[in-house]
């Protein structure tokens, strides 16, 4: 059974439903929004209107991780990052910065990042023991290969269970660095070092993922997953993503990483109606006062 909350710096995060994290890229080249918001007062206009629209987290990040994307300096990346974060930190919700960067880490966090989100899972030395020094919650996902080549046949005997294997091991090892099953979340990585086939096959399994027994988070807004099914361009994927955001959610995850935030909250909350007796009464109480 996963925890139902995510301890996440000074943020107690209720997961008994699913939440959303809403996605701020600070880059040139990301797969859908790169450029849009690579100026620092486009990315905070943004991340506040996320806020507004109902997003649960904000999660930012400067280094596009998009197949054949090329690495980016330490100090370039936190340039980007730092005028962001500085003035959302206070906006009342959690911030995750996506990095993998031991170093750019340390300093997101003495400047009021509540959440690490690493595609690495933790594994560049020295990582693991900011994390552990540290009362961050953290995100590990699974990738096959790194970015620049991560898409050039992509391999599995079984996506599923080699995923949630690589997972089970992540978890452990940031259970024996001192890390709280409460602060760690498990991403089994659409889109990286996977083919259309072995994404899909990971979604329709996802509910596997629950024996990891923490917070699961499934990031698939506007990737080429859906550009496959669909036929659309990335910027014409939102339908797609929202009805792949509920199939997660119906599987088990509690954190949905999404560009389109206010769409995606009102299909939880259609979804949930459908689901949980018990939705309208906790989530809706003026209504039930009212006997509406």
């Amino acid at each position: 059974m996963q925890k139902s909350i995510l301890a996440c710096g000074a943020y107690r995060i209720d997961l008994t439903r699913p939440r959303v994290v809403g996605i701020v890229n600070i880059t040139s080249d990301s797969f859908s929004d790169g450029g849009r918001y690579l100026l620092a007062e486009a990315a905070i206009a943004h991340a506040f209107r996320l806020i507004e629209e109902g997003a649960d987290i904000i999660d930012i990040g400067a280094e596009s991780s998009r197949p054949g994307a090329a690495p980016l300096a330490a100090e370039d990346e936190l340039s980007r990052l730092l005028p962001v974060l500085k003035a959302v930190r206070d906006a009342g919700v959690p911030i995750s910065v996506d990095t993998y960067k031991p170093e750019v880490m340390q300093s997101v966090l003495d400047h009021g990042a509540s959440m690490i989100n690493d595609i690495w899972g933790l594994r560049q030395p020295g990582a693991l023991d900011i994390a552990a020094r540290n009362d961050c919650a953290v995100c590990v996902m699974h990738m096959q290969g790194e970015p620049k080549t991560m898409q050039e046949g992509p391999h599995y005997k079984d996506v599923v269970v080699e995923v949630r294997d690589f997972l089970a091991e992540r978890v452990r090892t940031l259970e024996d660095a001192g890390i709280g099953h409460d602060r760690i979340v498990a991403d089994p990585g659409f889109g990286f070092g996977k083919t259309t086939d072995q994404n899909f096959s990971l979604l329709r399994h996802f509910d596997v993922l629950r024996s990891l027994d923490v917070a699961l988070l499934a990031g698939i807004s506007r990737k080429s997953m859906l550009g496959a099914v669909t036929g659309k361009s990335v910027n014409e994927r939102a339908g797609s993503s929202v009805a792949a955001a509920i199939a997660a959610a119906a599987r088990g995850a509690r954190l949905l990483r999404v560009h389109d935030v206010g769409l995606t909250i009102d299909a939880l909350k259609t979804w949930e109606m459908v689901e949980n007796p018990g939705f309208e009464e906790q989530f809706f109480p003026e209504r039930t006062a009212q006997g509406l």
